[in-house]
């Protein structure tokens, strides 16, 4: 699982493919085994290769490989909240805020919740609970029609509860108010936030390159490195080189 996502963006670079394709891509790279987790058409051999993706596949981009599932799940059911707070996080840059700490977070009463959007929005009732959850729920609503492993899935079983199976629901409304049905239409929303995700990949990048945070002095050159990119759709060996040659680089 790990090798689909360094073979991915290795991809990226070698190619000089648009940043795009971290939200939404045509091609993956799986090996036999990983094909049929995704039930893609059969492949052979157990080398990463890559492969086009059917137009109604699920997959497509991070957030739908596999090693990013797993990650945000603990092997036996996923979270809406993990796996929406790391999209929020990592892929938007937006964490969620901490609460005050003068403020007392109330458990809700979950009884009679059968669904996990029925407990959910048990949290979002408590006003101390609501803004973070109408931040950080909707992408974890959308990739609620994956498992702990990554496979796609239509129905869930209940926590405890082995022989009940529920209608996964991958629906849901973002902050801003807009829909989406599943995972394929949250991604069509994010990449509307094309601009906001590439500025925090750009400074993951510097970050991961230079060992040093971005500080408030540095959007200037960031912006720079943007600009250099936009008009050619932001490719990725381009964003490296321009990360490269410029300041935040060279004097950290």
């Amino acid at each position: 699982m790990p090798l689909e996502t360094e073979s991915f963006f290795a991809e990226l670079i070698k190619e000089n493919l648009s940043a795009q394709n971290l939200i939404d891509s045509d091609f993956t790279f799986v090996n036999r085994r990983l094909a049929k987790h995704y039930d893609l058409p059969e492949i052979w051999g157990e080398q990463m290769q890559k492969v086009m993706l059917p137009e109604d596949s699920p997959r497509g981009g991070l957030l739908t490989q596999a090693s990013i599932l797993r990650l945000t799940a603990d092997g036996n059911s996923t979270s809406p909240v993990i796996r929406g707070n790391f999209v929020v996080s990592n892929i938007l840059g937006e964490p969620p805020s901490p609460p005050p700490p003068d403020v007392v977070i109330a458990e809700p009463d979950t009884r009679g919740s059968t669904t996990i959007r029925q407990q959910l929005d048990k949290h979002r009732n408590l006003e101390t609970c609501a803004s973070c959850h109408d931040h950080i729920d909707p992408p974890g609503f959308a990739l609620e029609s994956f498992d702990p492993t990554g496979k796609f899935r239509d129905k869930y079983r209940t926590t405890g509860k082995w022989d009940t199976w529920l209608d996964v629901d991958a629906s849901g409304i973002t902050e801003d108010g807009e829909s989406f049905a599943g995972i394929k239409d949250y991604k069509k929303l994010l990449l509307k936030q094309e601009d906001k995700i590439v500025r925090h990949f750009v400074s993951q990048l510097v970050s991961y390159a230079t060992g040093g945070e971005i500080q408030f002095a540095d959007r200037d050159e960031l912006s720079q490195i943007l600009d250099r990119t936009k008009n050619d759709g932001y490719p990725v060996r381009s964003i490296i080189h321009c990360i490269v040659q410029s300041n935040l680089f060279r004097s950290k």
